[in-house]
């Protein structure tokens, strides 16, 4: 409204923190090319195989190197410049899915090929979603995360639906070759974006000593969760001593912080749905409502743009009653998700997918923000790392669960499933808002 100038002011102020447009450009580039690269090997392997258990696939080997990866990735995100990290992350897979369209352009294309694909892109998203998230920590002043966090939301977001509405027609005209040569060229500009984002090397602890040791426990982050005034030396440790160590610091911290692993836990429960619902939308698209590889698109594209006004309205929904919001979104996305299956006409499916959108952004920028006021500095990447182990669990065994009923049962049992996924998130929320009773709410913005 005309009367409340903050948001506005929030959003015009966060552009002019040094380094954030080219944050933004970064994630919304690259955001567009990976959902490119999704919806192009999903409808590829669907088409070739006809079958969703192979679907599945996709899922789970993007996924699997969550389970080793990012304890070690935490360690790394945590001790060297985070820009540095995420430009090499982009730089190996825009050579990597570069080749790999080669090869299709050239007709030389193996399904093991392509699978192998995914399993290595799953290895840098499995340190590269962390990274970014550390990065926005390591920018943006704390009374701004919520902003930034929706902020960046719209920009993968935005990304994604501009990739959810050209897919069908690139992949149509092109095929899977195009799809993935606009892919890898996205990742090269990302790198650039990166590069051009600050000059010279900042690892966690500088950046950390530089912005972030002044402030002071809030309601946000009550004095029990700000960061110890003391640092564990460990000039004297072995490397590899040293990395366990930390692992094990960063363990200890989740353990004695019951309201950040709920937190996470809300958040692993949410992502592990959406990734592993797209198994069944692609289906959906194909077998129920028959609309082709455009119509697949439209949908992920009805997604996405519901995530975009999500994300415009998080920053001031935040102010109000976040905890009943989260609670409600996530409960639309367990309700929702098991009545799919009934949206026989592809324009309800649209609709029901960017309402799935808008409440996908609520709740992420809501835990997303909530995580990073609540955890130090230094600690951040091995807290992200552990809450991408607990999601890459549930979409491993989720996707195959739902590749399998949906082959095997019905497509709408298969719903149902993903359904209890996100009941899973209601109920995790609900312990964050029984540890946060003091606080009444979640952390809000304050003027930027």
């Amino acid at each position: 409204m005309a009367s409340d100038p903050q948001p506005a002011t929030s959003w015009k102020a966060l552009f002019h923190v040094p380094g954030f447009p080219f944050f933004f450009a970064a994630m919304l580039v690259s955001l567009f090319g990976t959902g490119m690269n999704f919806a192009g090997v999903t409808w590829y392997v669907l088409g070739a195989t006809h079958s969703t258990v192979k679907v599945s696939w996709v899922v789970i080997l993007v996924t699997l190197p969550g389970l080793v990866v990012p304890p070690f990735g935490g360690v790394l995100i945590d001790r060297v410049d985070r820009r540095y990290l995420g430009i090499t992350i982009d730089a190996a897979r825009a050579v990597l899915v570069l080749g790999t369209a080669a090869l299709a352009f050239l007709g030389r294309l193996a399904l093991w090929e392509l699978y192998s694909m995914v399993l290595l892109l799953g290895v840098g998203f499995a340190v590269y979603w962390s990274t970014t998230n550390a990065l926005i920590q390591e920018l943006v002043p704390r009374e701004q995360l919520i902003t930034a966090n929706a902020t960046v939301l719209i920009a993968v977001q935005g990304g994604m639906a501009a990739a959810g509405a050209l897919v069908g027609f690139v992949y149509e005209r092109f095929r899977l070759g195009g799809v993935l040569g606009i892919d890898g060229t996205t990742y090269l500009i990302s790198a650039i974006c990166l590069l051009l984002l600050r000059r010279g090397y900042y690892p966690p602890h500088e950046a950390h000593n530089t912005r972030l040791t002044s402030a002071s426990p809030t309601i946000e982050a009550p004095p029990e969760m700000s960061e110890p005034s003391f640092l564990r030396t460990e000039e004297e440790m072995h490397p590899v001593t040293s990395v366990f160590a930390d692992i094990v610091e960063g363990l200890e911290y989740l353990r004695k912080q019951p309201r950040v692993f709920a937190l996470g836990i809300t958040y692993s429960c949410m992502m592990a749905g959406v990734i592993s619902a797209n198994i069944l939308v692609v289906a959906l698209a194909r077998n129920l409502l028959s609309v082709g590889a455009k119509g697949y698109g439209w949908i992920e594209a009805g997604w996405a743009c519901g995530a975009i006004v999500g994300g415009l309205a998080a920053g001031s929904v935040a102010r109000k009653r976040p905890y009943v919001v989260l609670i409600l979104a996530l409960s639309v996305l367990a309700i929702g998700h098991t009545l799919f299956p009934y949206a026989r006409l592809l324009a309800v499916a649209v609709a029901m997918n960017a309402l799935f959108g808008v409440c996908r952004a609520l709740g992420g920028v809501l835990t997303q923000s909530s995580i990073m006021t609540a955890v130090p500095a230094r600690l951040m990447g091995r807290t992200q790392s552990a809450f991408s182990v607990i999601s890459t669990i549930l979409q491993v065994i989720i996707s195959f669960t739902l590749g399998w009923f949906a082959q095997n049962v019905t497509l709408s049992m298969a719903f149902l499933i993903l359904g209890g996924i996100y009941g899973g998130g209601v109920v995790a929320a609900l312990r964050v808002r029984a540890l946060s009773m003091p606080a009444k709410e979640l952390p809000a913005p304050s003027a930027g």
